[in-house]
């Protein structure tokens, strides 16, 4: 099985802003004291308050946006203890961050299929950079779609940030209050027909709907990766907290489990149970 990454480190970063997004989250940026270069889209790091606020285990982040080799962001909803601690740090604090951690998204390839970005509120955290590095190689800004998903639409977390990326954008809110009524399944169900041709469908959010979202890329014969939100206590594949069962067609063959932190999170879904 997998190894912790050979880059992964401990640092002790330094807070540059804290901005409140949508109606229980907020993007973290901070600065690290040694540069990492470009990170994959997907991956992530353990995160915590160097004082007693924060619980003794990190909790794991992907990583939102990297602004610069030594600069990242973490898209983070406030949950509990550990996730109320960092929304209350000030600028100029230090965190620390343990990571970079686990396997990306799968290399993005100009191929000509559609790509379909799939995320449920806080889920949307490993798609923004995912996007900017599809563009990156040449995937053209019309062959992506984020189809994101929330209660409402103080649930959809910098949307408008989104948008400027220049790709299709699809709002969907259980209530209706921001662009189509239902859920993210329903939506992509909506966009079928639209002569997209091959399509290639990524998605992470609550379990469920990500169970969802591979079967509805099941029915219609679409490649799908998963990016699993999962309970994590070191990060590094010694606690085996993070397990998932696999499939035995799938590319693990007999080997029962994976674990998240450092087999994934990100999954094809033909490799692993939801």
């Amino acid at each position: 099985m997998a190894a912790p990454p050979s880059d992964t480190q401990v640092q002790r970063a330094t807070v540059q802003s804290i901005r409140p997004v949508g109606d229980d989250a907020f993007v973290l940026e901070v600065t690290l004291p040694e540069a990492l270069g470009p990170l994959r889209a997907g991956r992530f790091f353990m995160l915590k308050r160097e004082d007693d606020l924060s619980p003794a285990i990190p909790r794991p982040f992907s990583v939102y946006r990297q602004a610069a080799d030594d600069r990242v962001d973490f898209l983070i909803k406030t949950l509990g203890r550990g996730t109320q601690a960092l929304a209350n740090t000030r600028v100029g604090e230090k965190v620390q961050l343990t990571g970079p951690l686990g396997n990306g998204w799968p290399v993005w390839e100009a191929d000509g299929s559609a790509k379909w970005f799939v995320g449920g509120g806080i889920g949307a955290a490993p798609f923004f950079m995912a996007i900017q590095q599809a563009i990156g190689v040449g995937v053209e800004p019309g062959k992506i779609t984020f189809v994101y998903g929330g209660r409402t639409m103080g649930f959809l977390y910098d949307l408008d940030l989104f948008r400027e990326l220049g790709v299709k954008v699809v709002a969907a809110t259980d209530d209706g209050s921001e662009g189509f009524h239902g859920n993210v399944v329903q939506a992509c169900e909506s966009m079928l027909g639209e002569g997209e041709g091959a399509v290639q469908v990524f998605t992470c959010g609550p379990d469920p709907m990500m169970k969802a979202v591979v079967a509805f890329a099941d029915r219609n014969e679409f490649q799908s990766w998963v990016s699993l939100e999962s309970y994590m206590g070191c990060g590094v594949g010694i606690c085996n907290g993070c397990a998932v069962g696999t499939k035995e067609e799938g590319p693990y063959g007999d080997w029962p489990v994976a674990k998240c932190c450092v087999d994934g999170p990100v999954f094809a879904s033909s490799a692993v149970q939801l």
